[in-house]
């Protein structure tokens, strides 16, 4: 095998391909990139750990074509950090050989046929806008545990109908819906899936950039989800087992609306949660227009903040986990958030608006469960 292509063109497709790789594989070989050069004129690098998989096919001016397998991290590594030049590869005996001026390594070439078979990505379903993919996911994985007490809560489940996609999460102690269009194969699709958590904002990042997605959701996958954005392709093992059906928590009434600017609220909630300790919250009380967010009790520090808000409805005090509250402002995506409540006690809905007069988008909901504040 031999073949030159360009530096950046090579540490860029390395290092999206060997993102996931596993630190400690339980195959040495799980470890590697597979790289094979084409007659056509094309460089082909692939990754797979048994859960998600990579693949990404670039051009190169291959004189000789071939296959062969190489730690990945190490590849990402050298070619990140080569000079702007040509990169040379080929195969020296049993070692693959990295030449880009007067820069030379030699790798240890790993044995290919000890590498699994990549999976077989589903059929088709349709695809979605990048920058909207992107955003949804972000979105909604922010609520998705990070824990394994209970791993189908790691996930964030996909709904399709039609041309109707929802997404959602939960950790138990907040939830996040976000609903959204995109264009089927079949108009009458109809698709459920969980999908890992970290793997799915993973692939949104590292794909959104691109016009369009290209979501594969479709029979023939074996519990599997496929995404492609002009030459990147991976796949995703989903999870098993029933989500529960956790959308009964959105309360059906609200007695109190607070809108405030989101930006102002996140910065005091940020000054104010310093000297909140670790797993207490923020008590925020609505009054007419305005909002106070105080942290910190009897002889610990303590901190406040009033920023303004147009507020409807009975005045209120409810307290927040911090965190999760900066978490959902920081999601929202827009100027202004609308705070729904109907008691202290009871769950929270978090929404957006552009304008403080105008409208909350209902496509996107973050629901945040109250604890208790010791005065």
């Amino acid at each position: 095998m031999k073949f030159r292509v360009e530096r950046d063109v090579l540490a860029e497709a390395v290092t999206w391909v060997a993102r996931g790789l596993p630190a400690r594989p339980p195959v040495p070989v799980l470890a590697g990139v597979l790289v094979e050069a084409g007659a056509d004129g094309t460089l082909t690098l692939s990754a797979f750990d048994y859960e998600v998989s990579a693949k990404i096919t670039v051009p190169a001016d291959v004189s000789e074509p071939g296959q062969v397998l190489v730690l990945g991290r190490l590849l990402a590594e050298i070619s990140r950090n080569l000079p702007a030049k040509p990169i040379d590869v080929g195969t020296d005996g049993s070692k693959v050989t990295v030449v880009c001026g007067s820069s030379r390594f030699s790798l240890r070439e790993m044995p290919v046929d000890d590498y699994p078979t990549l999976p077989t990505a589903p059929q088709a379903s349709g695809t979605i806008a990048g920058d909207v993919f992107t955003q949804a996911v972000a979105q909604v994985a922010v609520a998705a545990d990070r824990g394994d007490t209970l791993p189908i809560l790691t996930g964030v489940r996909m709904e399709i109908e039609g041309d109707k996609v929802t997404l959602l999460a939960t950790d138990r102690y907040r939830l996040a819906m976000r609903e959204l269009t995109w264009s089927p194969a079949q108009p009458d699709a109809s698709h459920v899936a969980l999908i890992p958590a970290r793997q799915l904002s993973d692939t949104a990042r590292s794909l959104g950039a691109t016009g369009s997605v290209h979501l594969a959701l479709g029979s023939g996958g074996d519990g599997l989800v496929g995404f492609e954005a002009g030459q990147r392709r991976t796949t995703t093992r989903l999870l098993d087992g029933e989500y529960p059906k956790v959308t009964s928590i959105f309360p059906t009434t609200v007695d109190t609306e607070a809108v405030i600017e989101t930006s102002a609220l996140e910065e005091a909630v940020k000054r104010v949660a310093l000297v909140a300790e670790r797993n207490t919250p923020v008590l925020l009380r609505f009054t007419d227009g305005q909002v106070v967010i105080e942290a910190g009790t009897g002889d610990d520090a303590q901190a406040s903040e009033a920023v303004e808000a147009i507020v409807t409805g009975p005045d209120i005090q409810i307290a927040f986990n911090p965190q999760f509250l900066l978490d959902g402002l920081h999601a929202v995506g827009t100027a202004y958030s609308r705070l729904s409540f109907t008691q202290p006690s009871r769950p929270a809905v978090l929404t957006g608006q552009d304008e403080p007069e105008s409208e909350a988008d209902p496509s996107y909901r973050y629901v945040l469960m109250p604890v208790r504040f010791a005065q």
